[in-house]
């Protein structure tokens, strides 16, 4: 399977023949091509292989095929200059629950600092600034073992804004926060974009989803569909992918996906038997 070089001004260029897990192939010709300077949510229905596409754009599973990085192949960059390049946040991310959420966060600095060498003046600042992003500030000095799941998240939110990196791959990154949490992550990450970012996020979420600027949409291995959330074929591609049970609709200025109830065909009632008399 042969495919095109990478083209310009894209943040991250994938061309992908196959990728598997154990003797389960996952993904099947996969192609490509996102901006910097946008937000783009990835879609799909359970087990459509969301996650196993993140991991293999972030160099966490092999594949059969390529995947560039700022025009450069990807594991063409030392790792540390690939860690401050692209920033990663998995799903049901781990972390130790001795560390305090402040040192946690710190935890994104290190590919900016020379080995064994202390946080300076830069770190703190960038640690700061993340921290309270995601609104985790105060939770600086707890642990992280005596976080609640939200805020657990929003500390290891925090952890992968303060990389500071061009491309952001975040894979679930709303689980566990509450609706007002989840408003202060979209105005992050649409920060990120108009700052010139790539952040790329597996979302269950549909209707925040349909709030970025491009929806990549996948089922049963492959991309079935990569356009503006605006766009009536993105939204027909939404509707396809998820069996017509999903339908969007504009509600105050943006677009919403609400589920489809299959309308239930009422069974006759059943005759009731005449009752008998005794002679």
């Amino acid at each position: 399977m042969t495919f095109p070089n990478t083209t310009e001004n894209i943040a991250v260029c994938a061309r992908l023949a196959s990728a598997s897990i154990g003797k389960h192939r996952i993904l099947h010709g996969i192609g490509l091509d996102l901006a910097p300077g946008r937000w783009v949510a990835v879609v799909g229905p359970n087990g459509a292989g969301k996650s196993t596409l993140l991991r293999v754009l972030a160099g966490l599973l092999p594949c059969e095929g390529r995947v560039d990085l700022l025009g450069r192949a990807l594991h063409d960059w030392p790792s540390r200059q690939r860690a401050a390049r692209l920033a990663w946040l998995g799903q049901t991310e781990a972390g130790s629950d001795d560390l305090l959420a402040w040192d946690v966060a710190m935890l994104g600095r290190l590919p900016h600092r020379a080995w064994l060498a202390a946080p300076g003046p830069a770190d703190h600042a960038a640690v700061e600034q993340a921290l309270h992003a995601t609104q985790a500030w105060e939770l600086r000095g707890r642990r992280l073992g005596e976080l609640s799941g939200g805020e657990r998240q929003r500390v290891l939110l925090a952890r992968a804004l303060a990389v500071q990196a061009p491309v952001l791959l975040m894979d679930e990154p709303l689980a566990h926060l509450d609706p007002p949490h989840q408003a202060d992550w979209i105005a992050v990450v649409r920060a990120l974009a108009a700052g010139g970012a790539l952040v790329l996020s597996v979302l269950h979420e549909l209707g925040v989803a349909l709030q970025a600027d491009e929806l990549v949409i996948v089922r049963e291995g492959r991309v079935t569909h990569h356009g503006a959330c605006a766009s009536p074929d993105t939204h027909r591609a939404l509707r396809a992918a998820f069996d017509d049970r999903v339908a969007v609709h504009p509600v105050a200025g943006q677009w919403v996906a609400l589920p489809r109830v299959p309308e239930l065909t009422a069974s006759p009632p059943r005759a009731r038997p005449e009752p008998s008399h005794a002679d």
